[in-house]
Order: structure tokens, then sequence, then C-alpha cells
């Protein structure tokens, strides 16, 4: 294949831009830069040659790259700083965004942790409270991190006792994580920092040391970009150099993508999980009172998940979906712990399961139509009593310490701002602990739940939000939101970004496609491999009832969806480029042909197979890979979003589905690209990144509607 040099490449792409568009209808609105194209690049799979052209954007560190980057985003915030209510609705988004948000605390050693924002943070802040007292006490503030607050907190972990901490950072929202060690007593650093660490979680031995997860550094070419492939769990030793930490378990002896370590309670065990893809994993054991001791296998292929609960002195306790793909909660002998000799302790049920521990109970939410009910059981598999919630929505936390005496827990839906409650596990007491302070009142809204029929004739469930009073009139502005993959499970939840739209007399729709979890393994496997159609069928029979049944029109539609969800949109809009009228494909996997080649993609194998499988799979992902079925067509007004440090689904995917798309619009609804700059996948972004991307989207779709907000009648007092 022939090769440009950057310097080429860089030359080439400023005489593209000089012109406009040979493609673009004359009564297109926007001209876009011409971007170059490589005729020579593609690969052969099976014999057949693929095409691909804008190849070259792959290379996110290259100055040509770098060039179409500050030139689409030129013209995309040039198109939008003539949207003449853009400033208003940024003025009304940062103000329902002004308001004091907190997390669900936990307690450690003497003190209890809570996030805390006072409004307009760019990154919560870690505060804490000494158990009996009422002074509140700063012990982690991200904001001074960074000058632009881009910088954030990912995970902080405990030693049992509190004395010490570790906490993640991550710079611009990179997936590559900086690990630094302080004395949680008196908050300072003890010297100890990690790179290069990679989804990890840390898990404490004693106050010696830990365990944690990483790659080795990609190499050659980009360092975002680069495929990870073996993941390694090492022990790090307090006051020891990272270079002569332990390797424990993975790398090329036991090569697996995905390694955890978990240390128990009571110290006495370290649990690895490994895996090579998104579902199913082993699970060993090694006995940290033994010097010496082996790893020791409970559970050796990756055909089912398989997940360690909890230990105490005579038992290990397990949820795992083999032979039950909703899940249910097993029990071993800790001198018999291998899967063979698991029994079951609390079986499986109608509804998908999901485990925690606290306060000595065992702790079952499950998810009846996508919606919350938890049970508490005791540690003989014996119910307690089932937890009362709020109405329909999701509950989540309901995880402590055995020894303590109480616990917290969030409880949220579409028009239930998120409220914090604490729970007496002994009386089953519930009381409010914290309410949101969010400008909303949830008596002027409502959700009801609908049942649609797709493609195949499958039923699925979809919530559909709207303030009351609203006609079925076909000119309401609706937002359709779906992910549908990688078994996750979206459940109601409230969120602040939508407040702008509900108030507006808009409706938020968000349909439950196969391919999530929120019925279980068989739901999962209903839209992987080659039923993934059923994904995008089950999504555009939500579109097609939202239409037919006079929520509203075409003309009044957007459809959002990000990573797997992005996905989703571009693959939608391919296949039926009338299906909306505004399209917001975020983040999203574009090159079905090419995703396992970067970053951590070889695992979502699981989900979406490979183009190397076999020539089936390979004919399959092209015939709906979204970059490679764009056709000269009038598309909805698209804005793809990205970020320059998404080191989880690389910008490339977007870059080049952008300039495909923009080539071959033949209407004149605009085709734009939104790439932010020192974030990431979505993970850590500031709140000004947030307010300014939610601007820019609203400000997008209310305008190619034809549209006006009322930002200033609907603000609350």
């Amino acid at each position: 294949m022939q090769r440009f040099s950057t310097t080429l490449l860089a030359i080439l792409f400023f005489m593209a831009c000089k012109e406009t568009e040979k493609k673009a209808s004359a009564s297109a609105a926007l001209s876009y830069p011409a971007t170059m194209k490589d005729t020579t690049a593609g690969d052969t799979y099976f014999g057949e040659k693929v095409p691909d052209p804008y190849r070259w954007l792959e290379n996110d560190t290259s100055l040509a790259t770098r060039d179409w980057v500050r030139v689409e985003n030129k013209l995309t915030n040039s198109y939008l700083s003539k949207i003449p209510f853009r400033e208003d609705l940024r003025n009304r988004i940062t103000s329902l965004y002004n308001y004091e948000k907190y997390s669900s605390p936990f307690r450690v050693g003497n003190y209890i942790y809570f996030y805390k924002n006072s409004g307009l943070q760019n990154q919560s802040v870690l505060y804490r409270q000494k158990e009996g007292s009422s002074e509140i006490e700063l012990f982690l503030d991200p904001n001074t991190f960074s000058v632009t607050g881009t910088t954030s907190l990912s995970d902080v972990d405990f030693t049992d006792d509190g004395s010490m901490a570790a906490y993640q950072i991550s710079e611009g929202g990179s997936d590559w994580r900086k690990l630094i060690v302080m004395d949680a007593i008196t908050k300072t650093q003890i010297g100890d920092t990690l790179t290069d660490v990679k989804f990890s979680d840390v898990a404490w031995k004693g106050k010696d040391g830990f365990y944690y997860s990483s790659y080795d550094k990609p190499k050659e070419g980009s360092q975002l970009s680069g495929k990870t492939q073996f993941h390694k769990l090492y022990y790090h030793k307090l006051n020891t150099p990272q270079s002569s930490d332990k390797l424990i378990f993975g790398g090329n002896n036991q090569p697996h993508r995905y390694i955890s370590g978990y240390v128990t309670e009571n110290q006495h065990w370290l649990v690895i999980t490994a895996s090579n893809s998104t579902y199913g994993n082993e699970l060993f054991i090694q006995d940290l009172a033994k010097a010496g001791a082996p790893v020791i296998t409970l559970v050796d292929n990756e055909k089912f998940s398989n997940y360690f609960i909890d230990a105490d002195d005579a038992h290990f306790y397990f949820q795992s979906d083999q032979d039950a793909p909703n899940g249910k909660v097993m029990v071993a002998d800790i001198s018999k712990p291998q899967r063979a000799n698991w029994k079951d302790l609390i079986p499986e049920q109608a509804e998908v399961l999901s485990t925690s521990t606290a306060c000595g109970y065992i702790f079952c939410s499950y998810l009846k139509d996508a919606t919350s009910f938890v049970v508490q059981y005791d540690y003989a598999g014996n119910k307690v009593r089932d937890i009362s919630l709020p109405g329909p929505g999701s509950a989540s936390g309901f995880g402590a310490k055995r020894k303590d005496k109480d616990l917290f827990y969030d409880f949220t839906s579409y028009t239930y701002p998120s409220t914090i409650f604490k729970l007496d596990p002994v009386t089953g007491a519930t009381t409010v602990y914290k309410r949101s302070g969010v400008q909303f009142n949830p008596d002027d809204y409502e959700s009801t739940q609908i049942f649609y029929t797709s493609k195949d004739g499958t039923k699925i469930p979809m919530i559909i939000t709207y303030k009351k009073g609203m006609k079925r009139d076909g000119k309401n502005v609706t937002w359709l939101y779906a992910y549908g993959g990688f078994s996750i499970s979206l459940t109601p939840y409230f969120s602040t970004a939508r407040i702008l739209l509900l108030e507006n007399g808009g409706i938020l729709a968000i349909p439950n496609l196969r391919g999530g979890g929120e019925y279980g393994e068989k739901w999962h496997e209903a839209g992987i491999k080659t039923k993934k159609q059923n994904v995008f069928d089950d999504f555009k029979a939500a579109s097609n009832y939202l239409v037919d049944s006079g929520y509203t029109s075409r003309d009044r539609l957007a459809i959002e969806g990000g990573s797997n969800g992005g996905l989703l949109i571009g693959a939608t809009i391919t296949q039926d480029p009338k299906v909306a009228k505004v399209a917001f494909p975020e983040v999203g996997v574009m090159d079905m042909l090419r995703y396992n080649k970067f970053t951590a993609g070889a695992g979502w194998a699981y989900d979406f197979g490979t183009a190397e499988d076999s020539r089936e799979m390979f004919e399959y992902l092209k015939g709906y890979s979204p970059l490679h079925n764009v056709k000269e067509a009038e598309y909805p007004a698209t804005m793809v979003t990205t970020a320059d440090h998404d080191d989880r689904v690389v910008p490339a995917h977007s870059f080049k589905f952008a300039a495909t798309l923009q080539e071959n619009q033949k209407g004149t609804n605009p085709v734009l690209i939104r790439i932010e700059t020192k974030a990431g996948h979505g993970a850590g972004m500031s709140t000004q990144q947030v307010i300014d991307e939610l601007t820019d989207l609203y400000s997008f779709m209310y305008f190619n509607m034809g549209i006006t907000p009322d930002v200033k009648k609907t603000k609350l007092n």
C-alpha cells in the first residue's frame, strides 16, 4: 500500500481545504472542507478489498489530523455561534446546574466521607466528617489539580482502618491514570506515585501495600489509540519504586485483557477476576494468611459470569449466571471453593439480579421491566424483608462493611431527583438523609411505561416522560435516547441535562433495547454478533411508535446515543436517513471492521464479533457498519461528537464517519463534528465542559427544528 508522509498529508490537506465540497447541493447551507482521500488505503478480508480513504485520520498525533480537527471545529463553532438563542440557552443550563450536589456517604475508619459540588465547581470535592462531630473537613479537592478543571479524581481506596488512601487521577479524560498514595490522617502524600495505571481497582493488603492492574503502555504510535492487550495484576509495597512491583497474575503467561484484584474484608483472601471479553470470566483466589500460597483456580472458563460477593470464616459467597441467566447467589465451603462445589443459596428469580453486602446482610437488587425492587436476606439465604422504595425507579448502593450499623442508598427516576436514604437493616427503618436541591418540581411531570412491538414481534419496554397535560398532536419535540449493548441496563434516572427539554414541553423517550441487560443474559444475547440488527430494529420501532402514537413527528424527533449507542445512531441514520430530524452519534464505534485494532477494542468481540472471525461475520459487520454504509442521501441534521483524549473509543471512528457523511450529504441539513479538547470518553468532564456541550446540543436541535425555546418564561423562582 502507498504510504504518505506526515508532511505530504499536511500539504494535501491544506490544498483540499481551499476547495468547496464538490458533491454538496447547490442549496446547501454549509460548504464543507474537502477532506483528502487516500484511494490506496484499505484492508482485505477473505479476498475482498475494503477501501478506507480516510485511514490517515487514525493517526491522531499527526499534523494533518490536527489541522483537520482545527478546521472542522472552526466550521462547527462558526455555525453554532450564529444561533441567536445559544447564549440564552447557556445561561439557562448554567442556572439549572447551579445547586449543591451530594454523593452517598461511606464510612472509613472514624470518618464519614462524601463528595459535594457547591454548584458550578468543575469537579466534585471529597469531604469528611468525624463520627459524632458536626465539623466538615475538606479531604481532596480535584479542582486544584489543574487550571482548566479537566483533571478529575476517579477513585479513592482506603486501608481498612482508614489511615492510608490511594487515589487515582485522570488527566484530560484519559483512561490512563496516575495513582497517588497519601497519609489519610495528615492528608499528606507519602511520595508513592504510580503512573500508567489503567482499568484498575486498588485493593489494600493491610497498611503495607496494595494490588493494582495495568497494561504495558503502547510503544508505537499514539499512546491514546495504541492497542492494549494483556492486563497485569501487580503488588506495590509502600516506599518502594514502581519498577520493583511484583507481578501477581497476568501478562504473557496468563493472558487476559481484563484482570482485577480484590482483598476480602477479613484480609484473608485475594480474589482475582480475569476475562478476555466484556462478558464471562475466570475466578481465582490466593490465601494471604500463608506466605507463598499458590493462586487457586475456582472457575477455569469464561462461558459465564461468576462474581465474588463475600467471605467469612467458613464460606465464600458468589453470584453466578451459569444455569441461571438472571443470576443467583451461591455458597461454597472454604475448604472446597471450586465451582463444582458451589451450592444454591438464593435461587434465580424471574427478574435480573445484582448483589451487594452490608451490615451482615445480603441485598439482592432485582430489575422488573427495568425498574428496581430490593430484597434483604441473611447469610443463610433467609428473606428478611422487602425494602420499601418511593415508587418505580432505580435504587442503588446498599453497600457497607459487616461491622457497620446502617447503610446509605440512592433512589431516582426520570421525575424523581436523586435522593439519599439511610437504612437501619435490623429494623428496616428508612429515613431521608439528603434531598436534591435541583430546580425541578416533580409534580409538574409524569412518566409512563409502554411496550411496543419490534420488527420481529418482540415486545420492547420504553419509558416516556413529559409535562402533565401534554397533547398527542404530533408537535412535541422528542428526544429518543438508547444504548442496546454489553448487557448494560438503562434504568430510570434523573438528569439535570433533561430539564430544559421537559420544561419546554418536550418529551424524553428511553427504550430498553435488546443487547442490554434488562431481562438477563438471554436479552443480551438477542442483540449481539449476528443478531445485532435486532438492536437497530428495536430502536427504529421505538421511533415509529412515537410518531404513530402522536407523541411527535419525524420533523420534531431527535435521536441520541453514546459509545455503543453512538454506533446505534450511526447505523440507524445510514439504514434510514429519514428516521429523524436531528441525530447525535456520540463517541461512537463507527468502523466495525477495525474497532478491535485500537486500545481495548478487542475485548468487545463478545458483543460484536470481528471481521477476521469468518466470512459470515465479516459480511454481517460490513453490512451495518456506519462508516461503510454511508451513501449519497439527505441525512438528518447531524452533530457527531467525540474528544481528543478518548482512549476508549478512539476519535478516529468519529473523524472518518463525519468526513464520509459530509462528503455524501445531499440535502441542506448540516453535518458537523464537535471535538472536545482535554476530554475523554465522558467520565471526568468538567462542569463547564458539560454545560458547553449541552448548550451546543440543544442549540443545534432547536435551531434545526425551527424552534426558539422559551428559556426565560420557564425559569423557576
